[in-house]
């Protein structure tokens, strides 16, 4: 055989053909393409001939009928899929998980709070961290059906006395009836039936001839029947009202929001035409409280947080929130994630910083938030009783100092007697309920098997943000205006006819730290400068 017959190999590994084929591979392609047109022009009219019939139209009919029924039911069949998918998570997630159960674990069991951040930032005090919520409705789904039992005590009743008399030296009133120290020891020995003493003890019901009244028309609504209600107060124009945000159209519809004011907030919020004749102020419902029992506003402002099981005594549950604070989280959201989800009656955040009584009365004397003398009779009648500084002994107690500008509890029995005990403290004692907090509690656990669930204060403050009060924003001085003077500087960019680049926050402090380089720069070399002439000046005098 001859190279002439296999071809020549090519530069790139690929066969040439020899003078030969090209003459032979061009005669047959074109026969081929000549052969294959006339196929086709035999095909075509035969295919257009038996699609124009009525029995081939029927027949595609039919079979687009078909793939739309198949489509349609597979489209139903997902529908009813998802929604029976929708309706197992809910009844899954109503369950209570018990352990060693087999129910379906929550959604939210193996959520990790993320790590603090690092010590050398720029950024100092408390700050917000992550929560995981469940969806408002399936966290309505979670609303227990009946209220939980109350450890040992199951009858509360309170005190009633028409003339109270002070019969010690030290702490009370008249609104909390002057409770003797044998009658405060005995509302710590729990019992299923107690008669106790909680504010109001004149009168016949709480808002009405007790020295903390309510219009009737209000005291009608506050005695309804409420599964969720959020509450607040501003007394002495403190603060300045916060409207909720993120509040879902079934809380709009369910949960009332109750702000308590006394007359001169309203008086204010009147003049500055905040308030009008509906007595509403966005999602809150103004309640006025007339002939405040307390000359102290922060005191006066304990009452509905601490009693308000006895305000509103046909509520489950409620959250309560100092009127400087802003809800952004759904009430239902917040109950699930602190209350439902963690079996617990009663939740309150923890003070981000300290966790010792003794710590916190030196940080209430030295801020100067009441007077030093009071404070520290409270510390040393605490520490009679046997009150030490918190330790890991007290482990799984957290903390002795909450931050108690959120409470989030489950109205039973055993929290409404925390609420009427931890008042009476506060009635007696300084107003600071951060001091007495942990006394109560840790008496009321001696007794019975009940306890507080007090969670991270950066959890609390994922759903409410911190306003300042009205007196520190009234001496905030306004923010003014830089005025650019001079001539601007022209850009690099615009000179080549480029878009100028905008001047980011990265380049601001880029030219912050130039700008002090510089000057620091400048004020040393003025200092060398002189340096060097009292050196020349002090060689030529010598």
């Amino acid at each position: 055989m001859t190279g002439g017959s296999l071809g020549l190999r090519g530069s790139h590994g690929s066969s040439q053909p020899s003078a030969k084929f090209p003459a032979i591979a061009r005669k047959y392609s074109s026969k081929m393409l000549a052969s294959s047109l006339r196929e086709k022009e035999r095909v075509l009219p035969v295919i257009c001939r038996y699609l124009g019939r009525r029995r081939v139209a029927m027949i595609l009919l039919v079979a687009l009928a078909l793939l739309a029924f198949v489509w349609g039911s597979l489209k139903v069949s997902k529908e009813g899929t998802s929604s029976n998918v929708k309706k197992n998570n809910v009844a899954s997630l109503h369950q209570h998980e018990e352990a060693g159960s087999g129910s379906l674990e929550h959604p939210c069991h193996r959520f990790a709070l993320p790590p603090p951040p690092p010590l050398g930032g720029r950024r100092l005090g408390p700050r917000p961290c992550s929560v995981c919520y469940i969806p408002v409705e399936l966290a309505r789904a979670r609303m227990p059906s009946s209220l939980s039992v109350s450890p040992v005590l199951r009858n509360l009743t309170y005190v009633v006395d028409g003339n109270p008399r002070k019969t010690e030296l030290h702490g009370g009133s008249d609104f909390g009836g002057y409770p003797s120290l044998k009658q405060r020891n005995d509302s710590f020995d729990i019992r299923e039936s107690m008669t106790v003493h909680c504010g109001f003890v004149k009168g016949n019901k709480p808002g009405h001839h007790t020295g903390f009244d309510i219009d009737e028309a209000d005291l009608m609504e506050l005695q309804q029947f409420h599964e969720v209600i959020v509450a607040s107060a501003i007394f002495g124009n403190y603060d300045i009202i916060q409207q909720p945000k993120n509040i879902s159209e079934e809380s709009r519809r369910t949960v009332p929001f109750y702000m308590f004011v006394d007359e001169e907030t309203e008086a204010y919020m009147k003049n500055s035409s905040v308030l009008d004749s509906s007595m509403k102020v966005g999602l809150w419902r103004i309640i006025v409280v007339h002939n405040i029992p307390y000359n102290d506003s922060r005191r006066n402002g304990k009452v509905p947080k601490l009693l308000l099981h006895r305000i509103l005594p046909n509520v489950q549950y409620s959250i309560w929130i100092d009127g400087k604070l802003q809800l952004v989280v759904d009430p239902y959201q917040v109950l699930e994630r602190f209350l439902w989800s963690q079996n617990a009656n009663f939740a309150i955040s923890r003070h981000y910083r300290r966790f010792d009584v003794f710590e916190e009365a030196e940080a209430n004397k030295a801020a100067g938030k009441y007077d030093n003398a009071s404070i520290d009779y409270q510390i040393e009648f605490y520490k009679s009783e046997g009150l030490t500084p918190y330790s890991d002994a007290k482990f799984p107690i957290t903390s002795d100092v909450p931050e108690g500008c959120v409470i989030i509890r489950e109205h039973v029995p055993i929290t409404n007697l925390f609420g009427c005990l931890w008042f009476n403290e506060v009635d007696r004692f300084t107003s600071r309920d951060q001091l007495s907090f942990s006394t109560v509690r840790d008496k009321i656990m001696k007794k019975v098997k009940w306890s507080i669930d007090m969670f991270l204060d950066c959890e609390r403050r994922n759903f409410v943000i911190q306003a300042y009060h009205r007196d520190l924003l009234e001496h905030m001085p306004s923010p003014v205006a830089s005025v650019i003077r001079g001539r601007p500087s022209l850009n690099h960019y615009s000179l080549t006819g480029r878009t100028p680049v905008k001047d980011t926050r990265r380049n601001r402090r880029f030219s912050a730290r130039h700008h002090r380089k510089s000057v620091a720069g400048t004020r040393n070399k003025q200092a060398i400068s002189q340096a060097r002439k009292f050196y020349l000046i002090s060689n030529y005098a010598t």
